[in-house]
Order: structure tokens, then sequence, then C-alpha cells
């Protein structure tokens, strides 16, 4: 599929789905899994772009791994912090979770390791985390441009008492994340400093819930910003990972802008993922939400009338792009902050919000760190995806209410949700 024509809805949808696991509980998971002592069993695995990168890492790296796609499960066999080959090629493709995790994990390694990523991923941050690696001892050499990818890597090998290191993380958290989970397996304890001024630190705090659920003690914070992680194991479990609360947004903001209900399964309380707060934000432009035996049940306004914000999604940026989808259809300006660290993702996202916007007809003013978005008349356009998963699935929704948005490359999704364009199809003729 080429090109998605989004069918505009004549009245509200009333949505009822189950979404895949979790992107990032899943390739954590993973890890987390390989580093520890046995076999683990992960339930409700997503399997996509991304999540293939890091089985097929894993499996070249020696791993005995042993999937079911239609039960979602994934068996490993871990070996308790250390690399079965000692010499190995991995492609880790456009996945950062991937790029960033094994990277780190190969650094800590008595390996020697080459490591190559698609010309999309070889354009994202990684220097940050890199000339941490080499300052606590990886010694890394770019066979291409300096802190990109390809790149050999040979580990740091023997076991180190007490190091610290500074780490800046403005242009993505998971460089913390990286050396929070994988230091354990070399250094007796690891203080990192941080020295950037990013303080939204969601995805932080997934780590460090994961770390004790996998029966690592955890991780101490020293102040704001200071972390010290100690030497620990990670045990064998079986393991469920929940939905992916950023798919399920995608959802929640279809019945927002059609004025109808959304209900998606299995949804926690306590789920481990930041993109919850994108519900608070719908519920500022006017929705109501319950919780039902089902899962989280969100109700949109009558005629999906939205209200505007100002709010910063430092913490969710992911759902930018969805906030940025619906904010036509808001009765006042829409001011999306705190997504400065975006412009280094698949695509310059505030860039890409403003562009795909300006072509549908609807004004929109670039900010150092977000966009003022001005509600207005859509228009009909084809949207350039920029080969980036979240362009293509948060436009689709902007196309529930307006006749004539095409979307481009629209299986540009199969990095995180492959089914997505196949589910929405199903709802749009089931609204019907």
């Amino acid at each position: 599929m080429k090109k998605y024509l989004v069918k505009k809805v004549s009245s509200p949808l009333h949505i009822d789905v189950e979404v895949p696991g979790s992107k990032s509980i899943t390739n954590r998971a993973l890890l987390m899994a390989a580093m520890g002592k046995g076999e683990s069993e992960l339930r409700g695995v997503l399997f996509s772009d991304d999540s293939d990168c890091f089985l097929n890492s894993l499996q070249e790296l020696g791993f005995s791994i042993q999937t079911d796609k239609r039960r979602r499960c994934v068996r490993i066999l871990g070996q308790g912090g250390t690399v079965p080959k000692k010499e190995a090629s991995i492609y880790v493709g456009s996945a950062g979770t991937a790029s960033r995790f094994l990277t780190a994990y190969l650094a800590m390694s008595d390996g020697t390791y080459h490591i190559d990523a698609s010309e999309q991923m070889k354009k994202r941050p990684m220097k940050e985390l890199l000339v941490a690696l080499e300052q606590l001892g990886a010694k890394i050499t770019y066979l291409e441009e300096t802190y990109s990818f390809p790149m050999k890597i040979e580990g740091m090998g023997k076991n180190k008492d007490i190091a610290e290191v500074e780490l800046n993380i403005d242009r993505s958290s998971q460089f913390l994340s990286a050396l929070l989970m994988v230091s354990p397996l070399r250094f007796d304890r690891l203080t990192i400093h941080l020295t950037g001024q990013r303080s939204a630190r969601s995805y932080v705090e997934m780590t460090e819930q994961m770390m004790k659920q996998f029966g690592h003690p955890g991780v101490q914070q020293l102040g704001e910003n200071c972390y010290q992680v100690c030497k620990g194991e990670y045990e064998s479990k079986v393991y469920q990972i929940e939905p992916d609360v950023s798919a399920a947004c995608y959802f929640y903001a279809m019945a927002a802008v059609t004025g109808g209900s959304a209900v998606v399964r299995h949804m926690k309380k306590d789920s481990l993922q930041g993109d919850m707060r994108f519900i608070d934000v719908l519920c500022k432009m006017g929705c109501t939400i319950s919780w039902t035996e089902e899962g989280l049940m969100l109700d949109g306004p009558s005629g999906g009338k939205l209200k505007g914000f100002d709010v910063s999604f430092s913490d969710f940026s992911d759902q930018a792009l969805t906030a940025a989808a619906i904010a036509p259809y808001a009765d006042s300006p829409v001011t999306i902050r705190g997504i400065a660290h975006t412009r280094g993702q698949e695509s310059d996202r505030i860039a890409v919000i403003c562009k795909e916007l300006e072509r549908m007809g609807i004004s929109c003013r670039e900010l150092e760190d977000g966009v003022v978005i001005t509600p207005g008349e859509v228009h009909s356009a084809s949207i350039q995806t920029y080969n980036d998963h979240r362009v293509a699935m948060a436009f689709a929704i902007t196309g529930l209410r307006t006749q004539g948005i095409e979307i481009e490359n629209p299986m540009c999704c199969k990095k995180t949700f492959p089914e997505y364009f196949e589910v929405l199809e199903k709802l749009i003729a089931n609204g019907k």
C-alpha cells in the first residue's frame, strides 16, 4: 500500500479495540531477559520492525530465542550478563531503543562487535551516549562518520569497582536508560551526573521500575541530576508486557475528534508508560474518562467540539503529533511545548507538524521547543510521512473529519504498529 485515502466519517465512532504490546516495555524486557540467568517468557510482545531488529540482533549475538507471533510470546535463554558470541555483526535498523540499548550492552562486554543501522538512524543522536561509554572504558571505532553508525565496539572487559561519568540526555533519555540497565554487569557502583536541562524522565522511571521487576535491587537518585546504580543480577521470569499506550492514544483521539467513544482493552491504572498523561490532555479538550472491566473508556465531547490548550509534552512527546492532528478542530489555539528533542527523532517532528498542517490550510507557528496551532478549515491534502510511523498514524485521524486526506507511505507504521491501517479501516466500516 503506497497511499491510504482516509474515509471521512459521518457519525461518531464507537471504538472497542486491543492494541499491540508496548514497544518501550518490549525492548527493555528483551534486553533484561537476555541479561538474566535462565529462560524468561515474555508475553504480550510487540512484533514490529523495531522489535524484530532487537530480536534478530540478540540471535546474531548467540542467544537462544523462540518466538510465537500468534500468541505474542518470546522465550529467551538468558546468559547472566555475558554475550554468547565474542565476535558478531548486528543491524539495528531504525530502532532507537535497539541502537542505544545494544550499543551500551556490547560496550560492557568482553567481545568485539560491528553494529550498523539504517540511513535514518545514522542521523539520529548517539554522541552523548558514545562519549560516556568511551570514558568508561569501551573502545569504539567509527567506520564512517564520528559518533554514528556503522561502528566497531571493543567491550571494556574486566569488572570495574567504582566509576563516575557525565551524561547529557537533552536529546534522548534513552542514553540514561541504557546506562542504568547495563552498568550492573560491569560496575560495582556507577554514578551518573546529568549535565543538560531536560527534566522529563518518564521513560527513565519505566526503566527503573522494570529493573526491579526483573530482580535488580534498584537505582538510587542522589539529587535531581545524579543517579547511582550498583552491581546486581537480573532474574529469569514470566513477564507480561502492557498494551502500548502510545498506540492506544490514537484511538482515544479518534473518539475525541468524532464525538464518539473508545475503550482500549487491558489498559492499566498503574501503567509504567508516560503517554498516559495524554489522556489528561484529552480531558482538557473536553473528553471524559471512566475505568471499566474491559479497560479505560473515553467519551469525546458532543459533536467533537474540542477545546484549545497550552501544555508541555516533554514527558510524553510521542503524542505531540497526535495532539497536532486533532488541533485544527479545537475552538481556540493549541500550544504544544517541551518537545525540542523531537527534532532528532525519526523526523524533525516540530518542522513536520508545521509543514503538514500548513499543507492542509492550517496556520502553525514554530517555536524553539514546540508549536502554536491556530484552528481553521482543513483542506484536502496528501500528507508526506518522512518514513516516520507517528506522522502516518496521527494525521490519519485528521482525515476522519475532512474529506480527501491521503497518507503517503502509510506502511512506515510497521515500525511499531503494522496492523494500524487495517484496524482503522475496520473501525470506519463498522461506524457507517
